[in-house]
Order: structure tokens, then sequence, then C-alpha cells
């Protein structure tokens, strides 16, 4: 399966971050866009759809300078320049096909733009914000055990608040330092069958959320797979920050060696 990666965000509550496209944002040294594609490589799948709108040039420039900007070589100038690396990395197997989806397109345009680069097979969906140890052999397992349309990953997040417990009467009884909520929230990571292409309809404003998801559980052919592990979202400057310190600490999210 090839994998599709929402990344034409402008990242506009990243304060602090530089004007850059979202996507490109800095953890550890590389971009976040980076390791979401390293947990997919991890299981086998290499094979990458970005759909670019903000700080696409940006975007196509850092894959296009990948190879010399992380690795040695020796130049060899004149009429017919010749370039030879010295070690090769465990990104030489990547495929990435980079579509420009507009500036202002709502996420689920920007994947009916790409359906046509995805040859009619299943394909993985996700943001280009988030990163957990997500079990990818797992999640398809599942997915191919109930036989909907599509599959998203389901999390439990918690509460960036801490809770205060009390009786009745209000009688403060004690204090919970930010649990776990019970609710599941949406944490991309999804899997869509061809049959999907059916609620790709409509114009550049057509919403991933409010509407394809929508409409899927409405139609019965949604599935959550529930994720118990780590999983982080980025959607401001402290946020990047926190996943930089967390890369620094061990990173949770690493499941490529």
């Amino acid at each position: 399966m090839k994998v599709v990666i929402l990344c034409g965000g402008k990242g506009t509550r990243m304060v602090g971050a530089n004007s850059q496209a979202k996507a490109l944002v800095p953890i550890g040294g590389r971009p976040i866009l980076w390791h979401i594609m390293k947990i997919y490589a991890a299981y086998g799948y290499t094979d990458f759809v970005l759909t670019l709108g903000h700080g696409s040039e940006a975007i196509k420039r850092y894959f296009l300078d990948y190879g010399p900007m992380t690795r040695d070589f020796t130049l060899g100038l004149g009429e017919q320049p010749r370039l030879t690396y010295h070690q090769s990395h465990e990104e030489d197997n990547w495929t990435i096909t980079m579509a420009d989806t507009g500036l202002e397109t709502n996420k689920g345009a920007r994947v009916a733009k790409v359906l046509r680069y995805l040859d009619g097979e299943p394909f993985h969906l996700t943001y280009g914000d988030g990163l957990g140890d997500i079990d990818i052999n797992a999640l398809v397992a599942f997915h191919r055990s109930h036989g909907r349309l599509a599959t998203l990953t389901g999390y439990q997040p918690y509460s960036q608040y801490g809770v205060v417990q009390m009786d009745g009467d209000g009688l403060v009884t004690g204090f919970e330092e930010k649990p776990r909520l019970t609710d599941w929230i949406n944490a991309g990571f999804m899997i869509c069958e061809p049959g999907v292409v059916d609620y790709f309809q409509g114009d550049d404003t057509l919403d991933l959320e409010k509407e394809v998801l929508v409409n899927l559980a409405r139609d019965r052919q949604l599935m959550v797979y529930k994720h118990t592990g780590f999983w982080r979202s980025m959607d401001t400057f402290k946020e990047a920050q926190e996943m930089d310190r967390l890369w620094r600490n061990g990173a949770p999210w690493k499941v490529w060696s």
C-alpha cells in the first residue's frame, strides 16, 4: 500500500517556528514529516504520496537535496559533473510522489486530488503532524479483518489539566494530575479501500473529518483501531519543543532501529 501524508497545512499556530511548512518543523534535527515516514518505512511501507500546499517548494527542495545533505560525496566538476556517494542510507528505497494540491484546499479535497496516483489500490492515510508507536502490522491486520471501507486509529489522550475530585456537596476529596480521558479521538494512521473514492467527490472545500469520515460512519463503513501506546500531535510551537525534548530522551515513537 502507498502512504498518503497530508502535509499542506500552514501551521499558523506555530509561533516562533519560522514561516516554513508545518511538515518541516524539526524534531531532533529532522522534519516531523521524516519521522512519520520512518514509522511507516519500519514496517516496509516506503512508497509515499505527499499532498503539498503551503511550503511545497521547501518540501520538494528538502527531498531533492536529501542525498547530498545526508551523505559524504565526491563531486567531479566539468562539462559532465559526476556525483559519487560514499555510503548508503536506509531511505535509499523510498519512493516519493509530491503533488501540489493547492494552498487553501481542505484535507478531503487534497486526498481526492492524489487518488490518481494510488493505482486503485488500498492505501494508508495520515496527518503530517502526529507521531506514535503505532503497530502498523496490527493496524493492517485489523483493517483486513472487518471488511469495511476504512479504518482510523483511535487514541485516548491525556488531559492537559489536573482534575479536581469532589463529592455532591462540592467538598474536594482529591486531585488527579492530567488523567487519561475516556473519549477516543482520531489520531490519523488510517487505511482506506479503493471504494472510498465515492466519498471523495466534491470541490476544494471537501472536508475530511466533517464530510468524508462522517459519511463513512453514517454508512457503517468506518472502524476504529484502538491504539493504547504513545501518540502525540504537534499543533503549536510549545508542542514542537516538547517533541524535541522527547526525542532527546528516547523518542517513544521511534519504532525503527
